[in-house]
């Protein structure tokens, strides 16, 4: 007969292990910055969003796409310029069909962590960023939502919405706040800053991202680990009798 320790433990293990193929669905990648209405008009300032890989290893890219708030696979257009995504790595997505050039202007009108990060881009009819609010989802190459959805509210004119997640080690989890406002500052170990560019100034971070979440690895660890100290209670308690 298994202790009341071993059952409790034994429970615990279950629910984890049984929400683990859950986790699994979704990738580790997190949408975690977007620019809906930049200060300027042209196209160094055009729409763009973040992507950051909380995950443990580097996620292939090939075939994956975007769409904004429709959240519909059909719609979505090509992620291009980027063919994986290391881990802990944060890279951008600009809206341009010039990447070529639009991507060094991008880099050069931010400066600061822009000018060093990875960019790449997408284009087609309909993804477009609305001001007065929009949303974000990437698909993967089976056409099946690869992150949580994102939606940000109306925009403040040149500045970028953020977005920090749960810290639960659940990859399914939706950003834990609303979309966040950026201003010139730190919360929670994102630093925001104003534009390289003087003349017409933006508030964003480009290229980081709120401090990184415990892998989805973690609570598949956990539940063994708690299998087997409810295995090891079952047979003390055994033993015991």
């Amino acid at each position: 007969m298994r202790s009341p320790l071993a059952c409790r433990l034994l429970a615990v293990a279950f629910c984890l292990t049984a929400a683990t193929p859950a986790f699994a669905q979704l990738s580790t990648l997190r949408i975690t910055e977007a620019m809906s209405q930049s200060g300027t008009t042209g196209t160094v300032t055009a729409d763009w969003f973040e992507v950051t890989n909380y995950g443990s290893s580097a996620v292939d890219l090939t075939g994956w796409k975007m769409d904004d708030s429709s959240f519909d696979s059909t719609r979505a257009v090509a992620l291009n310029g980027v063919s994986s995504i290391g881990a802990g790595e944060t890279v951008v997505f600009v809206e341009t069909s010039s990447p070529l050039t639009v991507i060094p202007d991008f880099q050069s009108f931010w400066g600061g962590s822009a000018a060093t990060a990875t960019i790449g881009s997408y284009t087609g009819g309909g993804v477009s960023f609305s001001s007065g609010g929009d949303g974000i989802v990437l698909f993967n190459s089976g056409s099946a939502e690869a992150t949580p959805r994102v939606t940000f509210g109306a925009a403040t004119l040149g500045s970028t919405f953020y977005y920090q997640y749960a810290s639960n080690g659940d990859p399914t989890t939706s950003p834990n706040t609303n979309a966040i406002v950026s201003t010139v500052g730190t919360v929670d170990g994102q630093v925001t800053y104003l534009s390289a560019n003087t003349v017409t100034q933006n508030i964003g971070s480009p290229g980081t991202a709120i401090n990184a979440v415990p892998e989805p690895s973690t609570v598949a660890l956990g539940s063994i680990g708690l299998a087997i100290l409810a295995a090891r209670a079952a047979r003390r308690s055994k033993v015991a009798a």
